[in-house]
């Protein structure tokens, strides 16, 4: 499995690298699941319906913790296909351990920067969508500058974004939520689904995080965006 690389330093990040704890059960799953559920990482593009066996929707999930909601995304919506990305080696051994305990075929994982990957990997168009889910929203004003919903970022994004692909956004963090909703409105490609924030489609479940925060009186906002079709014959 190819964990990291050696990529000079950039201003765009994907994540944060924090010390987890690999549980034995979590190595485990990577040894023995590996070959089944990742993708390593290599500086060309990739044909995603050679890597999933099957022509289908494409989904990029950044991000995706301990796995336990993009499994359950991934189980709601079988027709489609999830590159999950993430760094956090814990999160990566349990996301094996689910996709194998579930029998779910429709997930692979990536243990790489996401920015590497849209930038060298995704070829243009290849996406029907892209799910960012409570990204580190950096509470401190002095650090809004290290979150990743920026437009540079998304200008990075959307090229991989088929016409009428969508990208569907979520934190708990209200001021964050307001910075998204800004930074999408601010590209001309893309239209808004809702009348601000949208509600909650029935493909997102509610993770336990957010459960928790939602008893003690946080929000939750989701932003769902659609990138508009630019020719006669309708979205391709």
């Amino acid at each position: 499995m190819n964990a990291s690389s050696d990529t000079p330093p950039r201003s765009i990040r994907s994540f944060v690298l924090r010390q987890g704890h690999m549980t034995a059960a979590q190595q485990r799953a990577i040894d023995e699941y590996w070959a089944r559920f990742g993708v390593d990482y290599r500086a060309e593009i990739i044909d995603l319906n050679a890597v999933f066996g099957r022509n289908a929707p494409k989904v990029l999930e950044i991000g995706f913790g301990m796995g336990a909601a993009t499994t359950e995304i991934a189980r709601r919506l079988p027709e489609s296909d999830f590159l999950a990305i993430d760094v956090h080696g814990p999160g990566v051994g349990n996301l094996c351990k689910l996709l194998a305990e579930q029998g779910l075929e429709n997930v692979k994982i990536m243990r790489h920067d996401a920015v590497d990957v849209v930038e060298n990997m995704l070829a243009d168009g290849s996406l029907h969508g892209i799910h960012i889910f409570f990204p580190d929203p950096w509470h401190k004003k002095r650090h809004h500058k290290r979150r990743l919903i920026q437009a540079p970022f998304v200008a990075k994004l959307l090229p991989k974004l088929q016409s009428g692909g969508y990208i569907h956004l979520a934190t708990d963090w209200e001021e964050y939520a307001v910075q998204m909703l800004e930074v999408l409105n601010g590209f001309p490609e893309l239209a808004n689904t809702a009348d601000g924030f949208a509600a909650t489609p029935a493909y997102r479940p509610e993770t336990k995080f957010e459960a928790r925060g939602k008893r003690l009186g946080h929000g939750v906002w989701d932003i769902i965006f659609i990138k508009k079709c630019f020719n006669a014959q309708g979205c391709t």
